[in-house]
């Protein structure tokens, strides 16, 4: 029978593994996922925020687990995979979301802060995806992996936003998405990006106050910068079988900036 909505959008009895998952546009979708019935495994560097992000989610009545890690670690990543199988089973859901920033003039942009960009950002998602694929996804020829990405990876900065390394590991992200969801599709394994705009965070706070917000709204056609609430049905649909029939694609959640030539 045709399933209603509500059962293609519900993720109960799925597991999902969240980068970056103790703030920020993690710790949203992984709220959003937890929501909608998957149980949790959120990651990060510190444990303290990890285990308050956690607690939060558990007040909700979400089912959430945490594992400090440093997904730029080769180590950490297989540590992390085979602690979170053993304590949690096959992991039915990914989301890539773990990353930095560096700013920086292009001339003069430090090499170890660009390889620390995209260690984070592309290796440590690529490492990631091949540890949960080989481990629980492939042979059960099924999983969905979300990898964010950034608007950035879509082209350019004005002028005063110096992140080539950034940019560059994000564009990278899309086009690592649209490659493994080609290799990885016959196994019934799919692979989406979500591509951010402009969202108030930790990393982004150097920027907004460099800028300010109005100013970065007005680059929007909404005219306004993402909330708390934003990412949540993008991450939904790609994790849950309401996108089983999506796969290699990116979605821009960004109030319209991408859709502005030049914006």
């Amino acid at each position: 029978m045709t399933r209603s909505i509500t059962q293609l959008f519900d993720l109960t009895r799925r597991t999902a593994l969240v980068t970056g998952g103790s703030r920020g546009l993690g710790l949203q979708i992984a709220q959003a996922l937890g929501e909608a019935g998957a149980k949790l495994m959120l990651t990060a560097r510190k444990a303290d925020e990890l285990e308050g992000a956690v607690q939060q989610l558990q007040a909700q009545g979400i089912d959430a687990r945490w594992i400090a890690a440093d997904c730029a670690r080769e180590e950490d990543i297989q540590r992390l995979v085979s602690e979170t199988l053993q304590r949690l089973g096959d992991i039915d859901i990914l989301v890539n979301n773990a990353g930095a920033a560096w700013g920086a003039p292009a001339e003069d942009h430090p090499l170890e802060a660009w390889d620390k960009v995209m260690n984070l950002n592309i290796r440590g998602y690529f490492l990631l995806s091949q540890a949960v694929g080989k481990h629980s996804m492939i042979a059960r020829r099924r999983g969905s992996i979300v990898n964010v990405a950034s608007i950035a990876g879509l082209g350019g900065n004005p002028p005063e936003m110096e992140t080539i390394a950034y940019n560059t590991s994000k564009g990278a992200v899309i086009n690592f998405t649209r490659a493994l969801a080609a290799e990885w599709g016959p196994y019934g394994i799919r692979v989406n990006a979500i591509c951010p705009g402009f969202f108030p965070s930790k990393m982004t706070c150097g920027t907004l106050q460099a800028m300010g917000e109005e100013r970065l709204a007005a680059h929007a056609p909404l005219r306004r910068l993402g909330d708390d609430e934003d990412l949540k049905g993008a991450a939904v649909l790609f994790a849950s079988d309401a996108g089983k029939h999506i796969t290699g694609q990116w979605l821009a959640v960004d109030g319209g900036v991408s859709a502005v030539i030049g914006g």
